[in-house]
């Protein structure tokens, strides 16, 4: 399990040459990670660029009574550090992460990353595709969080994460969303009727995609 071969499954390293992709191994290390641990907490500073090779991570904080706020996950193919500056070595961790599934994590020098790759605008781009994307996450969840009803905050989870929805038991996407499991089961039902989804065995499956976004769009969005 060289970091080699894991650099050359992650997509943002697409672009780079054979001996760039080495120069980056020369400064990675691959560490896996069993179900249900903990990868770092909020307000742990960290000096490795980290991205999620394979398994799936959970983003969550915690209220002053030590209830968990579910914020998002990160699939496999992700970066997974929070940036706020491109300039300095430490990264700033601003939300705890636990692994869902065992799961493989390629850590980058972020100091050597810099001297070797940003300094000399290269990956710059691609960094950047990757903070907009984390900033338009941000306001999905403002929007979920503070603005959707249970409505579009089903509907939004169901077209942007139908997988991940389909994985969970009932129970664990009601956490999630913070709504009540019985008004998950109406919110289903409700779109059912409409004929934007259908369920089968459990399964949802999605039937008139605008019909569903057309529930949480105009929403905050």
């Amino acid at each position: 399990m060289t970091p080699l071969n894991k650099i050359n499954n992650i997509s943002f390293f697409n672009t780079l040459t054979k001996q760039q992709k080495q120069q980056i191994a020369s400064i990675s290390i691959v560490t896996k990670y069993q179900k249900n641990t903990i990868l770092y907490y909020e307000s742990d500073t960290s000096k490795n660029l980290l991205f999620l090779v394979s398994g799936l991570l959970k983003i969550f904080k915690l209220d002053k009574f030590d209830n968990e706020i579910f914020l998002y996950h990160i699939h496999k193919n992700s970066m997974i550090s929070e940036l706020s500056s491109i300039k300095q070595n430490d990264i700033y961790c601003f939300s705890n992460a636990e692994f869902v599934e065992d799961s493989v994590v390629l850590s980058i020098n972020f100091e050597k990353f810099q001297e070797l790759f940003l300094s000399k605008n290269i990956l710059t781009i691609e960094l950047m595709e990757i903070l907009l994307d984390k900033t338009h996450q941000l306001q999905c969840i403002v929007n979920r969080e503070l603005v959707f009803d249970a409505t579009a905050k089903v509907a939004f989870m169901l077209s942007n994460d139908l997988e991940m929805f389909n994985k969970l038991k009932r129970q664990e996407v009601s956490f999630m969303l913070h709504i009540q499991p019985e008004t998950l089961s109406r919110v289903l039902k409700k779109l059912s009727r409409n004929e934007s989804i259908e369920i089968e065995n459990s399964e949802v499956k999605i039937k008139d995609k605008n019909a569903l976004e057309y529930a949480f769009k105009g929403v905050g969005i």
